[in-house]
């Protein structure tokens, strides 16, 4: 278990790494473009003194100009959507929220005791992942071993669902963000192609509007699906090997708790025997 939680929390580190390297890498480029085209500007000569200076362009505004009053609000909100995903995945699926140390602990304690019914109350009073299973496990329990397994088996796989379907958010994110922007590149090639059908000198201003709303809507599609997909990816595998964790570890306590109640019911049957024979308790 110390293995899966150092695990786990070393991949925590690099997808946050990986996020921030994304965000910085975003900031580094909106900054240079501004002050490398200050740079390149040529200095004005004495006959271009009467002309009006031209506007100095943040790439960053550029980007929220050219996304558009529709596209830019979409994406807007998809991302959102994005990072509320990550960060409930990442809050929900850990070792030390699906498998409670302490909650191993007090469960093995009490079962060593033979406390069984406070055992129970304990996997009822819990809402993780392991308590969950056990609790579906102790109530087949009466039936016999095999009986319990495939309920915590069965109990296993229905909370993986629950957990699965918002991982295929994300999936359904990173296939949805390049979908968003190939529209986003149809509908300003579109405009552009409209600006030369009109016949005459096109306007290079309008044409140079209609293929940055291209490639600007393109730009944001992939940078939303690139993380999607990564993320849909690493929680998948995270779920897959907290499952399994979970299932193994239920089948070891489920079997350490049937071997104790049949211990302490065999103890109860030989002093009842006992008593009966004469010999004193």
């Amino acid at each position: 278990m110390i293995v899966a939680r150092n695990r786990s929390g070393l991949t925590s580190g690099i997808l946050f790494c990986l996020l921030l390297l994304l965000g910085i890498g975003v900031l580094a480029v909106t900054s240079p473009a501004a002050h490398a085209q200050e740079e390149n500007q040529p200095e004005k000569g004495k006959g271009q003194e009467n002309q009006p200076p031209q506007e100095e362009t943040n790439l960053f505004e550029h980007i929220i100009k050219s996304a558009g009053w529709f596209f830019g609000p979409l994406l807007f909100l998809v991302s959102i959507g994005l990072v509320t995903l990550i960060v409930l995945l990442s809050m929900d699926l850990r070792m030390g929220v699906a498998v409670p140390p302490a909650f191993v602990d007090d469960f093995t304690d009490l079962v060593n005791k033979r406390q069984f019914k406070q055992s129970f109350e304990l996997c009822k009073n819990d809402s993780s992942f392991l308590a969950r299973v056990m609790t579906a496990g102790m109530g087949r329990l009466q039936y016999g071993i095999e009986d319990a397994r495939e309920a915590t088996f069965n109990m296993v796989d229905s909370v993986r669902a629950g957990k699965d379907q918002l991982i295929n958010y994300l999936g359904t994110i990173g296939t949805l963000g390049p979908m968003l922007g190939l529209v986003g590149t149809v509908f300003g090639m579109i405009l552009s192609f409209m600006e030369l059908s009109r016949g005459g000198q096109p306007n290079p201003a309008e044409l140079a509007k209609g293929i940055s709303h291209a490639l600007v809507v393109t730009l944001l599609g992939i940078a939303i699906a690139v993380p999607a997909i990564f993320c849909h990816a690493f929680f998948r595998n995270r779920l897959t090997r907290i499952s399994m964790d979970t299932s193994t570890l239920a089948d070891d306590l489920l079997t350490q708790m049937y071997h104790n109640s049949r211990r302490a019911s065999g103890g109860a049957e030989t002093r009842s025997t006992a008593t009966q024979a004469g010999e004193p308790k």
